[in-house]
């Protein structure tokens, strides 16, 4: 490439930006100075109240999960330098596999870096051009973009309709194999997937049934198990991908579940797994730790739906529009792309770390704040915060 040629490359990408920022869409990225937690200390030196972090159950920051990382640091050391299939797997990897098994009901699990990568690994291995994958239009990028690495025949349905999932299924009839791909919980809306009918779709088309649980796992269902718990259908989903990165501790790591031939087949053919270092003792040690802890209780979890009953009552009865549900997303929909990145921007003037979505990440014309709640939130956090959304609300003219 010569000098002029790159030049210009360069110059279109600084173009690009000074577009996005003329437009007031571009994304700032909040620097924090503490632990992940309910409140952070940003790097103004201002401590705000967090609602804009994964972090579910409220663990991120947890002092016993802390303990549990430096005891499995100084064990198994601070990591593999190696994949898991050469040199790179240590007994508490074979422990958190098996765990997280039971955990959700499956024979088997298997560990990849980053659930990303499980969505992005688990579709090539097991399909091709003789089956067909029938997916949710709102699934996950990761999922989308691991459908794109497979050869399957593709069909997507509308958001969460059934009737329409009943159409692609009837119009992929032809196919070997059928999978239907859907989010347990989609992180943008908070709408939890219909699985009990999806479940009965499948078992009435003869599908397979794979859902993401990035978004469940740890808090949804009567003891945490996730979604096909919440919608009575434990034993019955096919595949079962998830993150160690939102609830169960908030570091990172993915995992894939399933029966055990089928998880097998990952092993030996998952590029993703095959092609990336094991995950960090650390966080298999502390994720250990964190299955315990649910398997003892059930109480971060309950408080997690308390604080959300408490928000979405509340937000709605300021006069925000929210999208309805009962999950710990919490969406307050402002529509206009550059109104949620100024109220985003005024609530962390006023103490208030959430974040704006505009398109892509949302359909155009669905801007929005997204607010998470977390079980170490307190009455006090939560009712400061709504104080936020009540006075940035009226200075924009989003309250009337």
């Amino acid at each position: 490439m010569t000098d002029t040629a790159r030049e210009g490359f360069y110059r279109q990408l600084a173009e690009r930006l000074d577009d996005t920022r003329r437009q007031g869409l571009f994304k700032q990225e909040r620097v924090l100075m503490s632990r992940q937690g309910p409140e952070v200390m940003c790097d103004d030196g201002v401590a705000r109240i967090n609602l804009c972090a994964n972090n579910y159950l409220g663990l991120s920051g947890s002092e016993a999960l802390v303990e549990a990382g430096v005891k499995a640091l100084r064990e198994f050391g601070f990591g593999l330098s190696s994949v898991r299939f050469i040199c790179g797997t240590q007994g508490p990897h074979k422990a958190l596999e098996a765990r997280i098994a039971a955990f959700l009901g499956t024979d088997d699990a298997i560990l990849y870096a980053a659930a990303f990568d499980a969505n992005g690994g688990v579709f090539e291995p097991l399909f091709d051009e003789k089956d067909a994958i029938i997916s949710d239009e709102l699934n996950h990028a990761s999922i989308i973009d691991g459908i794109r690495l497979c050869k399957a025949g593709r069909f997507r349905y509308k958001h969460n309709d059934m009737d329409d999932l009943a159409r692609q299924l009837e119009a992929a009839s032809g196919a070997r194999h059928k999978v239907i791909v859907t989010d347990g919980v989609f992180s943008m809306d908070g709408t939890i997937a219909q699985l009990d009918k999806i479940v009965a779709l499948a078992e009435r088309f003869g599908a397979l049934v794979m859902i993401d649980e990035c978004h469940a796992t740890g808090f949804m269902g009567k003891t945490g198990r996730g979604t096909h718990e919440h919608h009575g259908v434990l034993g019955r989903i096919d595949i079962i991908t998830g993150t160690l990165g939102k609830a169960l501790g908030g570091a990172m790591g993915g995992f894939t579940a399933g029966r055990r031939e089928l998880v097998e087949t990952l092993r030996q053919r998952s590029r993703p797994y095959l092609f990336s270092n094991s995950l960090a003792p650390a966080i298999v040690g502390t994720s250990l730790a964190v299955f315990d802890d649910l398997e003892r209780s059930t109480e971060l979890r309950d408080r997690l739906h308390e604080n959300t009953a408490f928000f979405r009552r509340e937000i709605a009865a300021l006069g925000f529009t929210i999208k309805p549900g009962t999950h710990p997303i919490v969406p307050v929909m402002l529509f206009d792309a550059e109104l949620a990145q100024r109220f985003a921007q005024r609530l962390y003037a006023l103490g208030v770390l959430a974040t704006g979505f505009f398109y892509p990440v949302v359909p155009l014309g669905q801007a929005r704040v997204r607010v998470q709640m977390s079980a170490a939130h307190t009455r006090e956090h939560l009712t400061r915060a709504l104080a936020a959304f009540a006075q940035a609300g009226a200075e924009l003219g989003i309250l009337k």
